[in-house]
This record gives C-alpha cells, structure tokens and sequence, in this order.
C-alpha cells in the first residue's frame, strides 16, 4: 500500500491539474448535439475553452451565464433562466450540460432551483435534457469534475428499469478521462472484435476525433453518443468501467438498471488487457480473435526487445489519479524503477499503486523529488516542459493539456497495440539519454595514422 503524501505547502507552484469545471466540460463534449454551459464568469470559460481548443485543435462549443459584480453579489438565478432560454432557442442543442463554477460556487447559486424556474417558464423547451454538474473550481481536479459529469449524464439521461440483457450484443463502457479520442477507437474496434456493440459513454473518439465533414462548424457537439443510446444502457447484456475514478458513476448505473458490471483500473501492459480481453470473451461467450491474439503476441516481442533498456530505466511521473495509476502499473510490470509520482488531488486508488509513496501536489514537488532520487525520464502533461528543461531530462508527454504537442489527443495508449508503442517510445527515450563509456586508452596508444587524422576531423551530421 502506498503511502500518501502532502507536502503542504502554502501556495502551488506549476499545477498539475486544471479545474474540476474544465472535466465536467470535457464529459459533456462526448455527446451528441449537446452544448455546455458553464455557470460564472465570462473569463472562467474563455479560459476554458482557449485549453480545450489547443489541445484537440478544434472549434469547441461552450458557453456562459456571464455573470458580473452585481450578479455575484444580489443573485444570479435569472442569469442560468435567461442563457438557458437563450442557448435552446440560438442553438437548439439536444442536452445541456449546466455546470457551476467557482464563482458561482462561491456565491452559492442553486442550479437544480434555476432548472426548475426555466422548466416552469419556458414549457416549450421541455423536449430539451438539462443535466446539471455541481463543479467547484477549488476542489478535486479535471478526472473528479469528469467523474461528476457521468454520475450526473446517467442519474439525468437513462430511465430506471430492469430489462437488462434485453440487447445481448450492446455493452455498455464508462470511460475515464485518461482516455484519449484514440484510445476510444481502440476500445470500440477491441469490443467490435468479439461480435459485441460498444456504446461509449461518452464517446470522444466520434466527437473530437479531429475530422472534416460536410457539415462544418456546428453551435453544438457532432458526433458522440446520442441521448436515445444512452436511454437505452438499461438494456445492455454489461457494463465495462474503465478507470477507478467512474466507481460512483458505474454504482448509480448499477442501481438503476442492475446490468452486470466488470472494473477496470486501466488497458496498459499485458494482464490488464488479458482482462479486458477475456471479459469480452465471456460476455460474448466465444473464442479470442485471431488479431487480438496476434497483437498480444507482439506485445509480448516488444517486451523482450525493450527489455534492457526499459528495465534499468528511472521514471518520475505526473498527472491526475486514474492516469497515474495506470502508467505506474504498466510501468512497473515491464521494469522500470519509478523514482519519483505527484497526483493533482487525492484519491482512493492512490493508496494501490506499487510505490513506497505517492504525493499530492505539483511540478515542483516533482522536481524535488527527481534532484533527490534521479529519473531517466519525466512522463506528465504540457505542464512539465519547464521542469523537464530545468531537469534537463526528456519528456513524454501523456495527460491534459497537451497544447506545445500536435495529436496528442489522438494518440493511443491502451490495449496491447498502445502498450506496445508505449515501449517502444521509453526505450527509445532511454537510449537517447544513456551515456556511452569511454574506451580506455593507454597512456603509450599513439593509434595509426588514420586514426589520429580521424581524431581531428568534425562528424558530419545529415
């Protein structure tokens, strides 16, 4: 069991993290024509969105009560009534996803009251779903806020029922917010494999993908899952989870329907995705493709090739919980010695990772610790550039935000392929690193004449 640690200190210097807000945006963004609006400040979603919008290189749909000194100080009910009223008639959006901030937080709004003054005044818009997210900015981190958001996507969007397995072939899957566009379409082809129908809840990888179409720019979410697919989970044969942040969520999607579930920590490193893989076995009670053996078969190469390199490898690691529980884990089952691992906020899976310790803060607790223990490799966000120069050690880059980094987001990095490439990278990062010994010279070596010529001429680099 890991300990956790605090280090206290009075003020954050390079975070981690970003605000639970931004997590409950990005949940929102995996459904179909849906439109979040954030209840605060004009700036706090400017912001937002400026994050967002670097790291997918996409127009992202997000909007604001824009609330002001006064309102902050006699009440901004009307405000959430008014920009609900507003964006249903400007946008005609499906599902919005009224989320607080903190400043609204702060100020104490209400938003369950404000949805039911917008519902009693503006019957007309009753087709339309509200979803609300209660975020505060001064707590938790991105993957809480997204946490947040499902729970509330599901108590909001799928019926109470038992008629579990009434769709023998639909799965259901909660994805984590360490999971990136591309990881969702690994998951979607892994469950496609085996015959079964994925609905990704929500589902990045058909919304921020990063595709042009016919229909260009659009006021609200394209792509996604659909509100009416997620009516339906009660009728899924299973549930996947995959990250143990989604715990409360899968509970309430439990309750609701009484589909099975099967938990997941992550997909990186061969007995995580044996797992997954013989989950979807069972669920479709047939035998593992072919492909998907073969992709474990080359895993398997990829860890024998790296070997060396990877396993005397130094790691310091950053990021929020879920992520940071899945790297650790597939970092230690190939080798590496992990030197050094700072989460953006606490959380229960903190206390099972393979490590002495964990701490609970930001990039320069990190850098403290890399000067006292060393690390060959630094793996975090956009946010760790600074510390990895000042290191002086190489960088992978892995979490939000990735905003010096073109295709982060698409990138994969779960299943045995994702692993794989994974590996791949570390090794290449470690080779890079490593200093070569000199060969010895005797003080009596006065080498062939070639090669003292040899000695005096510049390397010539193509």
């Amino acid at each position: 069991m890991s300990e956790i640690v605090f280090p206290g200190k009075p003020l954050t210097v390079n975070p981690i993290k970003v605000s639970q807000s931004m997590g409950a945006v990005l949940a929102l963004l995996g459904l179909d024509r849906a439109l979040p609006l954030q209840h605060g400040a004009q700036g706090c979603t400017a912001f937002n969105k400026v994050f967002f919008t670097r790291h997918f290189r996409e127009p992202i749909p997000l909007q604001t009560t824009a609330m002001d000194q006064v309102v902050t100080v006699i009440g901004a009910d009307q405000n959430v009534v008014d920009a609900l009223n507003t964006v249903a008639v400007n946008n005609r959006p499906e599902i919005i996803g009224l989320m607080t901030t903190g400043l609204s937080e702060m100020q104490g709004a209400d938003i369950h009251r404000s949805i039911t003054e917008f519902r009693v005044a503006h019957p007309e818009h009753d087709s339309m779903s509200i979803v609300p997210v209660n975020a505060p900015g001064t707590l938790g981190s991105l993957e809480s806020g997204y946490a947040l958001a499902l729970q509330s996507i599901i108590s909001t969007l799928v019926p109470e029922g038992r008629t579990a397995g009434h769709r023998p072939k639909q799965v259901n899957v909660l994805m984590s917010s360490m999971l990136t566009p591309g990881d969702a379409e690994v998951v979607r082809e892994w469950i496609e494999a085996f015959g079964l129908h994925p609905l990704l809840l929500p589902d990045l990888g058909g919304s921020l993908d990063g595709h042009l179409d016919d229909g260009g720019y659009a006021t609200v979410t394209k792509g996604g899952v659909s509100r009416d697919a997620i009516a339906s989970m009660g009728k899924s044969a299973a549930t996947l989870v995959i990250g143990a942040s989604l715990c409360t969520a899968a509970d309430t999607l439990k309750v609701l329907t009484d589909v099975p579930d099967y938990r997941f920590d992550g997909l990186m490193g061969l007995e995580a995705c044996d797992a997954f893989t013989q989950t979807l076995a069972d669920i479709a009670v047939c035998p593992v493709p072919a492909g998907i053996e073969r992709q474990r078969l080359q895993l398997l190469d990829a860890m024998v090739d790296t070997h060396f390199v990877v396993g005397a490898g130094r790691v310091a690691i950053a990021g929020d919980a879920d992520h940071l529980g899945m790297l650790t884990q597939f970092l230690a089952s190939v080798g590496c010695k992990l030197t050094a691992a700072v989460a953006s906020s606490r959380a229960a899976i903190l206390k099972r990772l393979p490590l002495a310790s964990v701490a609970v803060g930001d990039m320069e607790d990190l850098e403290d610790m890399v000067r006292e223990h060393g690390a060959d490799v630094l793996v975090g966000n956009s946010h760790a550039t600074q510390s990895a120069k000042r290191l002086a050690i190489p960088l992978l880059r892995a979490g939000f935000p990735q905003y010096d980094w073109y295709g982060g987001y698409a990138r994969p990095w779960v299943g045995y392929r994702g692993s794989r490439q994974i590996l791949f990278d570390l090794a290449n990062l470690f080779a890079a690193a490593r200093k070569e010994i000199e060969p010895h010279r005797s003080l009596y070596w006065q080498g062939t004449e070639r090669e003292m010529e040899s000695q005096h001429t510049p390397d010539i680099v193509l």
